[in-house]
């Protein structure tokens, strides 16, 4: 009786021994496939980006949103406040995320959107990924130019500075303020020269020993996947035309003017 018990103790232990032995490799295949799985998953959803060759400042277009940004400062532009000027697409992302704060200060009387106006949001708990948002108003959308930019570009630069930001974030939100009649290159063209034409009067001020010195140690610029080619293309041509500017300076100066 006692030597039956034992033998089926003995052959149960068994099969459960072959069992495991059998299942183990199978259940470390699966492990790994998830595993690869979700590196995959991680590999996808990080932002394509493209590094800006020849760049004087070290500049990036990234594919992503400014709702989505993890930075110390992301800025956006908003039309002036006005019901035409509606919200769309990562505007209307941003706004949902913080509670309908950009629609509550969007009034004639607190945050009009006139050109160059702004103002600094300090992003609450588990909202956006950005520690701070720079908002910058861009004026009357019906007479909006691709110019008004350059005033864009010179104020994030220098706001960056003041608060003390290595690596501003920058988003023109044009096309979600409701603007469609310029090319993303064009918008950028014109900021990236206002962003630049800041950083020399830094110098100059650096120079002069009238500032601590440069601050800011490179831009990215963000675009949507079918407009970074275009974005790209509008920032290489203000490097260009910056270097450009540079060299005629300095044959200018050798020269004497002459």
């Amino acid at each position: 009786m006692q030597r039956g018990a034992t033998m089926k103790k003995f052959y149960r232990c068994w099969f459960l021994a072959l069992v495991m032995a059998i299942g183990a490799p199978n259940l470390w295949q699966q492990q790994a496939a998830l595993a690869q799985t979700a590196g995959a998953a991680v590999a996808q959803t990080k932002p394509a980006e493209i590094q800006v060759p020849s760049a004087l400042i070290p500049t990036r277009v990234l594919v992503q949103g400014p709702a989505e940004t993890v930075t110390e400062l992301q800025t956006i532009c908003l039309f002036a406040s006005a019901p035409e000027n509606t919200l769309h697409g990562s505007l209307l992302e941003m706004n949902e995320k913080l509670k309908g704060l950009l629609e509550q200060i969007r009034q004639p009387t607190l945050f009009r959107g006139e050109l160059g106006e702004t103002i600094v949001i300090a992003a609450p708990p588990e909202s956006l990924g950005a520690k701070r948002l720079l908002i910058v108003g861009l004026g009357d959308s019906r007479v909006f130019a691709p110019q008004n930019m350059d005033l864009v570009g010179a104020i994030v630069y220098r706001e960056s500075t003041r608060m003390g930001v290595a690596h501003p974030y920058f988003a023109p939100t044009i096309l979600d303020g409701g603007v469609t009649r310029f090319s993303t290159g064009e918008i950028a063209e014109n900021f990236v020269a206002g962003f630049l034409r800041a950083a020399r009067t830094e110098k100059i001020l650096k120079s002069a020993d009238a500032s601590a010195g440069p601050v800011v140690h490179d831009l990215t610029f963000l675009a949507g996947p079918s407009h970074a080619a275009d974005t790209l293309q509008g920032i290489e041509r203000a490097f260009a035309a910056s270097s450009q500017m540079a060299s005629g300076d300095m044959i200018q100066a050798v020269t004497g003017g002459h």
